[in-house]
């Protein structure tokens, strides 16, 4: 492995400078914190790709035998490191999305009435060089692994050649996307609102028939594009618009994705498990004693508080398949975290993974999130996908990575726009309880998705 210092402090910079390459993956701490907030990760030019459709799994084009996960595991187990201190986090790995359909690869579950056309179920980049960024300490580092060379001298050839390379990429500023990233579109949703009321109404009787506690319900939007758009000139405002601590944007190969999410949905870090369910939202305002009473009225709901603890039980059982029994804690439920536009109710759930497993096995035990699905969990995704009939894609499933050297941190993908055959497309949701209203969730969908209709519109400046 070749570890090289830049000078280079910017994620943004260091995406341009490399935009040229394929496969430009950004995975941004866009609202700086010290602990969720600390590490960027910027790639490029991945040396393969894995993804999965309609249950198989394909590398770089041609299908592999057996389970999906299997083979992820499989393929990830060819390129084996250690964790160098220093230069943070993911130092070469899979990076990309794993979408919300690929839970039918690991259960059996309905298909939706409508699918969502030539969007893989997992699209992952295996990359041999990543850049990545510490906001704390100011370091920015070239990790460049030498994979997929096996022999020792090779590999030790093509990580230093790699490392030159980005290096003098990175040393050339990049120009900006050439297309705009703002349009005026005419969005439509799967849903009116009185559809939406409705079902919400629905999975109430559900609950109240005793089939599940909770479910996750979400609308589609959708809107076609300018033929000149340019999604990472999207991204590049929607980052500032709705700066999260888990922004992305993902260079897919005749599609893209976009996101800026606040939650972490599993971290995987030397066996350590930490999963960071949301449930509960209110609506941020510019007047201080507004804003703070919408924090106390969340902090005080009674319905908000019982969704988030109804899914951290879930999220218990869920790491409790793979972890040791007695290492799954709490550590925090029902914290307040604030983000450019709402308030969340934020836990911690963690635990220590068994000995013998890995990122493989967490996936397949806790994805995906219950956070944006329910409890009980399968029962919930059924009825999820008969009310609202579309896939939902990327949406709901995770962005993120799974490290050479066994880590991994996956977020959970809300506030996600996908961007393929001339289309965007972005859902919004919440959780529906026995306690919901059908008029407010309807609302709270529209709270959630007020910042990416508002990174689209180009009469509005995106704050600094």
């Amino acid at each position: 492995m070749r570890i090289l210092d830049i000078g280079l402090t910017d994620p943004i910079a260091a995406a341009l400078s490399l935009a040229g390459l394929p496969g430009l993956c950004v995975l941004e701490s866009a609202m700086r914190d010290p602990a969720l907030g600390r590490f960027s990760s910027v790639a490029a030019d991945p040396f393969g790709v894995f993804t999965v459709v309609g249950g198989t799994a394909f590398w770089n084009g041609a299908a592999l035998e057996g389970d999906p996960l299997e083979a992820l595991g499989a393929r990830l187990a060819l390129y084996p490191q250690g964790t160098v201190p220093g230069p943070g986090p993911f130092q070469g790995g899979a990076a990309g999305y794993l979408g919300y359909e690929l839970g039918r690869a690991l259960e059996s579950l309905p298909e939706p009435a409508v699918p969502e056309p030539s969007i893989p179920d997992m699209r992952l980049g295996f990359y041999d060089v990543v850049v990545s960024f510490d906001h704390v300490t100011g370091r920015t580092a070239i990790v460049s692994t030498g994979w997929p060379e096996q022999d020792p001298e090779a590999r030790a050839a093509r990580a230093e050649a790699r490392a030159a390379d980005f290096a003098a990429r990175l040393a050339r500023p990049g120009a900006p996307p050439e297309g705009p990233g703002t349009a005026t579109l005419a969005w439509m949703s799967n849903f009116t609102r009185a559809d939406y009321e409705t079902a919400v109404a629905r999975v109430v009787e559900w609950i109240r028939a005793g089939d599940i506690f909770q479910a996750n319900l979400a609308q589609r939007f959708a809107a076609r594009l300018p033929e000149d758009f340019d999604p990472l000139a999207f991204y590049l405002r929607l980052r500032h618009v709705n700066p999260a601590t888990f922004a992305a944007y993902l260079d897919c190969d005749g599609f893209a994705v976009a996101s800026s999410s606040p939650e972490r949905f599993v971290r995987l870090a030397d066996g350590e498990v930490e999963a960071r369910p949301i449930k509960g939202t209110a609506k941020r305002s510019p007047d201080a004693h507004e804003d703070a009473a919408h924090a106390a009225e969340l902090m005080a709901s009674a319905k908000d508080r019982a969704e988030n603890v109804m899914i951290v039980d879930l999220l218990r059982n869920d790491l409790s398949r793979v972890c040791r029994a007695e290492s799954v804690e709490v550590p925090a439920l029902c914290g307040l975290e604030s983000y450019a536009s709402v308030h969340h109710l934020v836990s911690v759930v963690t635990g220590r993974l068994e000995p013998g497993l890995g990122a493989v096995d967490l996936i397949r035990a806790s994805f995906p999130g219950g956070s944006i699905t329910g409890a009980p969990k399968i029962r919930a995704m059924e009825i999820i996908t008969e009310l609202e009939r579309h896939a939902r894609g990327v949406y709901c499933g995770a962005i993120g990575w799974l490290g050479f050297d066994g880590a991994m941190d996956l977020n959970i993908a809300i506030r996600t726009v996908t961007f393929r055959g001339g289309e965007a497309v972005f859902h919004a949701g919440g959780g529906v309880t026995l306690l919901s209203d059908p008029a407010a969730e309807y609302e709270e969908t529209l709270v959630k998705a007020a910042r990416i209709f508002a990174a689209f519109r180009p009469d509005r400046n995106a704050p600094a």
